[in-house]
């Protein structure tokens, strides 16, 4: 049975490059058929932290993909002792009593400056025990292979046959002075205990990898297929960065900012992944069954955006989404937004709006989403395409009243078709045709073009020129309200022009 894992680690929010890892490992087990086991790798007691755990939940859940078990490591650390002290009982082990070496090994061996010590790694059993039983503190370390040619390797699914000597891996703890599982320790345990085939992680993990190799042979158990993921990077090619790059870098910021999280699981699989043909949008379901292995690239993937994303997207004013995010990814999420259906579309928009404070009915919303559908790239977008909808007559943004003024016109002509188009919504059935009909019926009677006619009507009920169209806007404003903002327009137009006669409205 094909089962793979997704094993964050609780210091921070979900990032962008690990919830790939996860939409990449839940692609792989759904197309085969096989299992996604979500395992909070929670050993890191003094970073670990209940806002992160909260976060990478949130995270998760928004992605909306599931998971089939769920483990937390800090409930199995008797596991991993077991396993340890299978492996020492095998000689593949020994303690390590040398106090500056009982901490992390990685850090030593990283600087270059250490593989073991010959003192401890000689140290008889019978010395050994007779020092742990006196209750010296030690670190269990593995005892990597010393003799000449000894190679680790093993094959991976991406970056291929990976072969390193074993005379440049340090003794590795397995155990820390205190009796914690190292990480290394602890994820081929509960790797080897949950039965895991294959192990899909980021390129940053392809160095830990030969350790684990040993382990798992230490271990008595076939090592799993390996398949390490190009990482993410900046523009510039940095790594991600929460210090750096700031909230662009987390899941929740997207949410916050209107993705789709289908359409954000789409981008984010076209990042170091790509299907056998040229499509970009795609379904979950077409992601499952076009997903594989072979598809992965090695080169690292590029997020474009643009750094000036300084606070959390839902605190931010509603601005062009091009300013902040990668543009392929606002246009793939605008995208799927078109490809909803109307009722979803709503459902989805409702709370966004009365997050921002008007009390919409649904089926005022209803009412309005197939008006803004096509000119909105993220949900927020709302906020700003169909404010006017939102607001009572007196909060309708401010505008110029020269916008009133239409194309080849003047203000004379502005407040003439106002007048007379208040005269006739007055009386005409507010619903699509009978208002197209009365309208230009009016504009004819008046010799004035039916644009010349419906401008200064749009800028009075919206604010503004670029709208949805007109009469469908009409029809979900209402009577009242139309003829209203109508009267507002009039009265801007009447003080405009007996406030200055300069004034282009005078004329």
């Amino acid at each position: 049975m094909l089962r793979v894992r997704f094993a964050p680690s609780p210091t921070g929010f979900l990032h962008v490059g690990s919830a790939r890892t996860f939409i990449f490992n839940w692609l792989y087990a759904r197309h085969n058929g096989g299992t996604v086991v979500l395992r909070l790798d929670d050993t890191d007691v003094e970073r670990n932290t209940d806002a992160s755990v909260n976060s990478i939940f949130d995270g998760l859940r928004w992605l909306d993909l599931g998971w089939d078990e769920e483990y937390k490591q800090s409930e199995r650390l008797a596991l991993h002792r077991q396993i340890a002290d299978a492996i020492f009982q095998k000689g593949l082990a020994y303690r390590d009593f040398t106090p500056a070496h009982t901490g992390d090994s990685e850090k030593s061996g990283a600087n270059q400056t250490w593989l073991f010590n010959p003192g401890m790694r000689e140290l008889s059993r019978a010395e050994s025990d007779r020092r742990a039983a006196a209750g010296e503190s030690f670190a269990l370390r593995f005892r990597v292979p010393r003799g000449t040619g000894e190679q680790v390797r093993f094959t991976d699914a991406v970056y291929g046959e990976q072969i390193k000597s074993a005379a440049d891996i340090e003794d590795f703890a397995l155990l820390r002075s205190d009796g914690m599982p190292t990480y290394h320790l602890a994820s081929c345990a509960d790797d080897i205990d949950l039965r895991i085939s294959h192990i899909i992680r980021g390129q940053d993990h392809l160095s830990n990898t030969y350790k684990h190799v040993l382990i798992f042979e230490g271990a008595g158990a076939k090592p799993p297929q390996f398949a390490h993921l190009p990482l993410l990077v900046a523009p510039d090619g940095s790594k991600l960065s929460k210090r750096r790059h700031g909230p662009v870098v987390s899941v929740t910021t997207y949410r916050d900012a209107g993705f789709l999280p289908e359409a954000f699981i789409n981008f984010l699989c076209l990042l170091g992944w790509s299907p056998k043909d040229d499509r970009e949008k795609m379904t979950r379901q077409e992601l499952i069954d076009a997903f594989s292995l072979e598809g992965i690239n090695r080169a690292n993937a590029v997020i474009n955006f643009k750094e000036n994303l300084k606070e959390p997207a839902a605190t931010l004013p509603a601005t062009s989404p091009d300013e902040t995010f990668d543009s392929k990814a606002v246009w793939l999420n605008a995208e799927h937004i078109r490809g909803l259906s109307i009722d979803d579309l709503s459902v989805r928009l409702l709370p966004i709006v009365h997050g921002a404070g008007f009390p919409i009915a649904p089926e005022k919303m209803h009412a309005i989403t197939p008006l803004i559908r096509e000119r909105i790239k993220l949900l927020r977008d709302v906020l700003t395409a169909a404010d006017f909808f939102f607001v009572d007559d007196d909060q309708l943004p401010p505008y110029d009243p020269a916008e009133l003024i239409p194309q080849k016109g003047d203000a004379a002509m502005a407040l003439k078709v106002l007048t007379r188009a208040r005269e006739v919504l007055a009386q005409t059935e507010f619903k699509h045709d009978p208002l197209d009909q009365a309208l230009r019926a009016a504009a004819q009677a008046m010799g004035v073009k039916a644009g010349q006619m419906f401008q200064p009507i749009r800028v009075a009920v919206c604010g503004r020129k670029n709208a949805p169209p007109l009469f469908e806007t009409l029809q979900v404003l209402g009577r009242e309200i139309t003829l209203a903002r109508i009267d507002q327009a009039i009265e801007k137009l009447e003080g405009c022009a007996s406030a200055s006669p300069k004034s282009p409205l005078s004329s």
